[in-house]
Order: structure tokens, then sequence, then C-alpha cells
């Protein structure tokens, strides 16, 4: 019963937002299939005339006018068809493109907690495949449906008064079709492989964007994206619309050459059976019509399965689009205008599972322009607590405050914008060293972008390269060491001046002297920022105005490096561990 009930749901949304919205499209598309099928039934038609009437009595004149209006009918089917391919096929494509902007902007405005357990893959392939299915709806699929379940009933009546049969031969027309279908996919060869290459770009850098969400949501870039999509689909949109333009003229040469070759084979045989060489015209005309009856029905069952497939493709893509989004959020209604930057922890709790807290009432505070160093072992809580400060998570008990505001009631847009990040593993997407850098601020001016690069000390390797800040850098940043990974990860946060800064230590598994750029990149990049260190190399913090040592979620320690050694703590264990290795 519930598989049912969310059919009809499915079949109801489909038919409200889809269908419905298109009805004069798929109205003139169904009159124009129905203008089509019933001139393709004047050729069986007039081949009874022509056998029983025009032929017995040698009726030239008749004959004439009887050919001239089968003509007429081929190129009635030859302009309805490629009428029907530019209204009802371009129309479906363009709602495909449409579609996959909305449901990639709904996805890149989902909680982190949804991409924690989503698969990139299939949610690139809820994108970019299930929303195809739409095109046999809006498309020719429904409206040839239609026509077809009309011109089989059509055809059945005609059935039930006429019989013979007549052999067609369609070798001339078949191989000058053939001619004119190797010169047209000559010509939309290269639309197709342009459109591969469009594609696998638009979906290289979808599959960038949801593996780089955190990195987009740190610095309040999810309009960027969503622009950058739309205008790829849309390009894409534009190949598409150019190839179903040429395929459409190869379908409407096939109906009119096929056609004219029935009507000179009519002609032949007219002229035969005025010699007595063939008779049986009724048979001929019910052979006729038995293929246009069985044409459509095996149609049908095609075009039944691909609805199916369209429907299915809808159900997944209403999933996605019902999940609500960060900003449904109702409580968030503080727009910040300008923020100090103290940021306060008052007996915080979270867990990512019932009843299994990875946070256990957590309270602290972090004054603005303070560096806060989060210590202690892999699992503790240093990255749960850093997701928190940036709104990543929410807590499930307690209170996080920005300048005594509570964050939950902050707008997303307002705070992130204040916000910056850098990773331990930073996001670098495929283009230029420029095109990084400028990310979250693509309308910087040359000296802030030069400021920044000097400033994180890019300019020591990039001005040793041929293109400078326009090298390109490959997928990820895989044409550069991770040392020069991470320079460009903090000018891209100089650039964007955060009052909130949040560093998943950038100096691991570095070699010293990029150790050495770093550290004091990062030092140039703290200035005046309420910063939060996650620091797996005790060494780095010495500096820090707080140190928290975090075990099972709790804080264990606090104080400043001398302090905590003198303690002989948690932290002295710590640290000496790491100074013996």
């Amino acid at each position: 019963m519930a598989k049912n009930k969310k059919t009809g749901a499915s079949l109801k949304k489909a038919f409200t937002s889809i269908v419905w919205p298109r009805r004069k499209y798929l109205l003139v598309g169904l009159i124009l299939i129905i203008i089509s099928r019933f001139a393709s039934l004047v050729l069986p038609g007039s081949s009874k005339i022509l056998i029983d009437d025009v032929v017995p009595n040698g009726d030239l004149e008749k004959l004439k006018w009887l050919i001239i209006a089968v003509v007429g009918a081929i190129i009635i089917q030859a302009i309805t068809s490629f009428a029907l391919t530019q209204i009802l096929s371009v129309e479906a494509q363009n709602l495909i493109s449409k579609l996959r902007s909305q449901v990639q902007s709904h996805i890149v405005r989902l909680p982190i907690r949804y991409f924690d357990s989503a698969k990139t893959g299939e949610l690139v392939s809820r994108i970019m495949t299930d929303v195809e299915g739409v095109r046999n709806l809006v498309g020719t699929g429904l409206a040839q449906m239609i026509g077809g379940v009309l011109t089989s009933i059509v055809c059945l009546i005609l059935l039930i008064t006429i019989s013979p049969l007549m052999t067609l031969y369609v070798l001339v027309p078949v191989a000058i079709f053939g001619v004119i279908s190797l010169r047209a996919f000559g010509k939309i060869r290269p639309i197709f492989r342009e459109r591969g290459k469009i594609n696998a770009e638009v979906t290289g850098r979808l599959t960038e964007t949801l593996g780089g969400i955190r990195v987009i949501k740190g610095f309040n870039a999810e309009l960027q994206e969503i622009r950058i999509f739309a205008e790829g689909v849309d390009r894409l949109f534009k190949n598409v619309k150019s190839s179903l333009t040429a395929t459409s003229l190869i379908t409407s040469s096939a109906t009119l050459l096929l056609g004219l070759a029935s009507a000179g084979i009519m002609a032949i045989g007219g002229y035969m059976i005025m010699n007595e060489q063939l008779t049986f015209g009724d048979f001929l005309a019910f052979t006729l019509y038995l293929g246009f009856m069985i044409a459509p029905i095996v149609q049908m069952s095609n075009i039944g399965s691909q609805l199916t497939e369209a429907f299915a493709g809808l159900d997944r893509t209403e999933e996605i689009m019902t999940t609500p989004i960060e900003s449904d959020d109702k409580q968030r209604t503080h727009e910040l205008e300008d923020i100090i930057g103290n940021i306060k922890f008052d007996n915080v709790s979270f867990a990512y599972e019932n009843d299994k807290d990875v946070i256990k009432h957590i309270s602290f505070n972090a004054e603005a322009g303070s560096v806060t160093a989060l210590v202690g072992t892999s699992g503790s809580g240093k990255s749960t607590i850093a997701n928190l400060v940036a709104s990543f998570l929410n807590p499930d008990d307690g209170r996080i405050t920005v300048d005594n505001i509570d964050l939950q009631t902050i707008t997303l847009d307002s705070y992130r914008s204040k916000l910056g990040v850098v990773l331990q593993d930073d996001f670098l997407f495929e283009g230029t060293i420029r095109e990084n850098i400028l990310f979250p601020r693509p309308n910087a001016s040359d000296v802030e972008l030069q400021e920044a690069v000097e400033k994180a000390y890019v300019h020591q390797f990039t001005d040793k390269f041929e293109n400078g800040l326009d090298t390109q850098i490959g997928e990820r940043g895989v044409k550069l060491s991770g040392g020069q990974q991470q320079r460009i990860a903090i000018a891209r946060a100089i650039l964007a001046n955060p009052k909130i800064l949040i560093l998943d230590e950038a100096t691991s598994n570095l070699d010293t002297e990029s150790e050495t750029f770093i550290q004091s990149s990062l030092k140039e990049l703290m200035k005046g920022k309420t910063t939060f260190v996650i620091a797996h190399r005790l060494s780095t913090i010495r500096q820090a105005d707080q140190i928290l040592v975090i075990e099972e979620g709790e804080i264990v320690e606090r104080g400043k490096h001398e302090e905590l050694i003198k303690n002989e703590g948690r932290y002295h264990q710590l640290h000496t561990y790491q100074a013996r290795i």
C-alpha cells in the first residue's frame, strides 16, 4: 500500500510540476502528432482507391491528383516531425538543464552532516542522470504514446473493412537516405564530441564542488558555485539543441524519401495494374494499415518503460529536493553586520549518534584576536569542536555565542562571510593558482591579490613558473607539492580576511623549508583574528593564548604552554612523547 501511495504521489507531482505547466507545448505536440499520423494514413487509403477505382477505370486525371495528395501528406509528415522535435524535444532538454541547476543548488546548501553519509558519485548521478527521464514526459514520448493509441484505434477500424497486400521495393531512396545520413552524421559527430568535453568539464567541476563543500561553505561561496554550474549546464543545453536540430533533419528526410518511394511505387503499381499485371488493392491497403497499427503498439511498449524510468528518477530527485537545507532553520534570523570575534562555548554537547556524545559539556571562552589550540589524541573531539565553531554542526545541548549572540540564531551567510578555514589537506580546484587564491573574493583587486601572495610566500615558487600565477595546477592541485598547495590555501584565506579563522594544522608531513615558510605565512594570517588551531605538532602552538587538551570529548587541561608543561599532566605527556620521536 505504501508503495502505491508513493507512486500516486509521484504521478501527481510529475503532472502538476512538470506536465501541466507545459500543457501548451504538449497540446501543440499532440496536435502535430495527430496530423502526422492521419497524414500517414493517406498512403494506404490511396492504395485502395488506386486499385479499386482509378486503375479499373483508367482514370489518369484522378491518378494524378491521388499522387499529389499522397506527396502532400508525406510533406506534412516531414514538416510535423521536424516541428515536433523543435517544440517538444528542445523544451524537454531545456527543462532538464533547469532541473539540474535546481538540484545542484539545493544539494550544495544541504548541511555538512548530509555529505558525511552521502557518496559523491551518487550525488553526481542524481544531478546529472536522474532528471534525464523528464524528457519522456515533456518530450515526444508522452505525446507519441497518445498519438499512437489514436492511430492504432483508427487503423483497427479500417482493417476490419480492408484486405490485400503489395510488396514494396525502395532500394534507390534508401541508398539516397544512406548517403544523406552519412553526411549528416559527419556533421553531427563533432557536436557529440564537444558535448562529451562539456559534460566532462561540468561533471568534473561538480565533483570538485561536492568534494570541497567545506571550503565552499567556509568561504560562503555557495552562490558562486551555483552560478558556475548553471553556466556549464547551459552550454550543455545549447550543444544538445544543435544535435537535436541535425538529427531531426535526418528523421524528416527519412520520412520524406521513404514516403516518396512509396508514392513512386504506387505510380508504378498503378501502371502495372492498368496493364493487368497486379490486383488485390484491398489486400495491399490492409497490409499497410496493419503495419501502421503494429508500429505504435511496439513504440508504446518502449515509451512505457521509459516513463517508468522517468518516474523512478523523479522519485530520487524529489527525495533530494525535500531534504531541508541549512537556511531552512527558522531560528536563524539575526544578520551580522560586523563582529568583534568573541566566541564562547557554554556547556556544549554534541553526538553524531543518539546517546554517544562526542563532545561532553564543554565550556571555554575564545576572546577576539586570540589563538585557541585544540590538542589531543585522534578521535578525541578536536575536529568536532572546530566544526561547531564553523557552524557545520549544531550543538545538541548548551550554547555557542558570537559576541554574546547565539550562533544558532545567526544567518549562515552573514556568519560564514566572516569565517575562514585552512585545512590540513586543503582543497584546490582545477584551474590556475590565481583562480584558487581569488576563490573567496573573485572581484578582489590586483593589489589585494599580490598582498595575499606575498604574505603567504606564494611568490617564492610562482616566480619560478613560466606562467606565474596563471600556472595550471591540475585536479586538486596535483601538479604542486604539499607545501605549495598549503601556501595557496593560506593566501586564499588571507585574501578572504576573515574575523574568525579555523586552522587544521598545516605543517604535518612537510619538509623543513616548506614548514618554515608556512609557519611565517600562518603568523600573517592569524594577526587580529580569533583563531582555532587543531594542533598535531605541539611545537607549533607554543605561543597560543590558550591550549585546550581534549580527551574523550572533555577538556582535561587548559592553559598556556609553559603552565601545562609545569603541571606535568596530559599535555606534558603528549609533549614529552613527541619530543622523543
